[in-house]
């Protein structure tokens, strides 16, 4: 049986940027994909329990897929305990449309979740985002992930260059003990990378209070994104990485939370 690689992603199945990290894999691996019906950006590790999920084929990719009504989370979990017939060996989850860089934002995306659920299945999972300038996001975010005629080669060619990271890093990840740890491989590239490309390892950025509402009448806030104010950091950070164009590759070790509060 062929080497099978699950992705799923947060903006949904028809995002073009799910697209292009599936045709990329899809010349070493088989792909199988299990993504949401609609956009489910800033939903974190959210799972539907109080509603049914619906579940259909989605024939329009050229892949066996799945559109699935609920979270990120809900998709590699359905996907695996339900719609595999196998194990895979990775569950990827991206490209994301925009950056999942520092503590506030990795713990409220969608698409590290996604990765997360397959990692606490004790599979090798990772997140991919594609950093987008602010002038092109609306417009990218509102096409479902289609870029200007100019970007499109940038897209491809970090697509091309996640899946080879990804592929290397299956096969260099030692061999699990009886609980391997749920390890996330959260990748970000720069819309502008420096050549010749150049992957570091970074920690996520502290950011300073991060306020995410605007008070738009007497009762009623609304979301306003913001980027946030680095604190400094004595390592590399992702956001220190992106400024110079490099790939940013922060290792997500979510067991070693519990470890740490044990100390």
């Amino acid at each position: 049986m062929p080497d099978k690689i699950l992705l799923t992603n947060d903006d949904g199945i028809q995002s073009g940027f799910l697209h292009a990290i599936a045709a990329a894999l899809d010349e070493h691996v088989e792909v199988v994909v299990a993504a949401p019906a609609r956009e489910q950006s800033w939903i974190g590790r959210a799972v539907s329990r109080r509603r049914p999920v619906s579940v259909e084929p989605h024939p329009e990719l050229p892949w066996p897929a799945w559109t699935i009504d609920g979270t990120p989370t809900d998709c590699v979990n359905i996907a695996l305990e339900s719609l595999l017939n196998a194990p895979p060996i990775a569950v990827v989850s991206g490209i994301n449309i925009g950056y999942n860089t520092s503590i506030p934002l990795i713990y409220s995306s969608g698409t590290v979740a996604g990765a997360l659920e397959g990692a606490f299945w004790g599979l090798p999972a990772f997140a991919i985002s594609q950093q987008i300038p602010d002038t092109l996001f609306a417009s990218v975010t509102d096409s479902k992930g289609q870029l200007p005629p100019e970007w499109q080669p940038l897209l491809q060619q970090n697509a091309g260059h996640a899946a080879s990271l990804i592929l290397r890093l299956i096969r260099e990840r030692p061999s699990p003990g009886e609980a391997p740890d749920a390890i996330v491989h959260n990748l970000n590239y720069p819309s502008r990378p420096r050549q010749p490309y150049e992957t570091v390892l970074t920690v996520p950025a502290p950011l300073r209070d991060l306020p995410f509402y605007r008070k738009s009448s007497e009762t009623v806030y609304k979301f306003h994104f913001q980027h946030g104010e680095p604190l400094h950091s004595h390592e590399k950070t992702d956001r220190d990485a992106l400024a110079l164009g490099e790939i940013s590759h922060s290792v997500l070790n979510f067991s070693a939370l519990g470890r740490d509060l044990n100390n």
